[in-house]
């Protein structure tokens, strides 16, 4: 995807999750798609032919992947699925390659040291779900997060909190390409792996590395990540680790859900978590 089809993905987005966190609150009356359409400032035509551009589908058609309906239904299939993230979507005409990725944690020398001596570039960039802050050091990834009403400094506050130490640069022309291979589907193949560097305990790294084992279009519960993990009582230690993931939707901490379907909460807001489960559904659709 071209950063011109990422500038207008992020425009599109804007009125894409207002469009959802409408339909979020008033669910119960079902509005069509007159209303959502008059909420967001379009007439029903404008507002499906963008609505279509951004997600390949209906509107229609998407907010069905948003029902609690069919997030029982993921839910309903074995928590193997975990274990099967290797073959899925990676052989046959047609299908999607799941995204890789390749996780190195930092030592325990380098957690303490707070990233001393390491060099951070980081970059604001357009993408399909608004604009986000990609972070990243010479042995990969270590940061993306979207901004939200706090702006872009709050996120750079965010950012500079676990690496205190490190040598923070801005620097678009190194982690623009990132953005373009992560929000490609294209480009997700296990034989070229994202490389990312993560910075956190023991249990949290256990985590973050089980969520990479989610395949690309489901979902599954809190509780089916601590039973993968080893500790099936650690429900709510699990749940504390999913919200402090750094690098939002590479590891995807929007495809664990309550295991009453609820949809949960997510630092990005839960429009856009919404949007992402939805997105990734279509892909596996189309």
């Amino acid at each position: 995807m071209k950063t011109d089809d990422f500038a207008q993905a992020c425009r599109d987005y804007d009125r894409v999750e207002k469009a959802i966190a409408y339909i979020e609150k008033n669910f119960g009356r079902q509005p069509d798609l007159k209303e959502i359409s008059e909420h967001v400032g379009l007439s029903e035509f404008h507002f499906q032919r963008l609505f279509s551009s951004w997600v390949g589908i209906s509107p229609k058609r998407f907010l069905q992947f948003l029902t609690k309906e069919y997030v029982k239904e993921l839910l309903s299939k074995p928590t193997s699925l975990l274990d099967a993230t290797l073959d899925a979507g990676l052989s046959g005409p047609g299908r999607l390659h799941d995204l890789f990725v390749a996780c190195e944690a930092v030592t325990p020398g380098e957690f303490k040291a707070h990233g001393k001596g390491l060099t951070i570039t980081y970059g604001f960039h357009d993408s399909p779900f608004g604009e986000c802050l990609i972070a990243r050091t010479d042995r990969g990834i270590c940061w993306l997060s979207f901004v939200r009403n706090g702006g872009r400094k709050a996120l750079l506050g965010e950012l500079g909190g676990p690496w205190k130490n490190a040598r923070i640069v801005e620097d678009p022309a190194k982690t623009r390409p990132l953005v373009a291979r992560i929000y490609d589907p294209a480009q997700w193949r296990r034989s070229s792996p994202l490389p990312i560097l993560v910075k956190g305990t023991n249990f949290q790294i256990k985590v973050w590395e089980a969520l990479l084992h989610i395949p690309v279009g489901t979902v599954v519960s809190y509780e089916d990540i601590a039973l993968y993990i080893g500790f099936p009582r650690a429900v709510r230690a699990v749940g504390n680790a999913v919200g402090k993931n750094p690098v939002s939707f590479v590891i995807p901490c929007h495809r664990v859900v309550r295991k009453t379907a609820e949809f949960g909460n997510y630092g990005g807001g839960p429009a856009r978590k919404k949007a992402m489960i939805g997105w990734e559904a279509s892909l596996m659709a189309s």
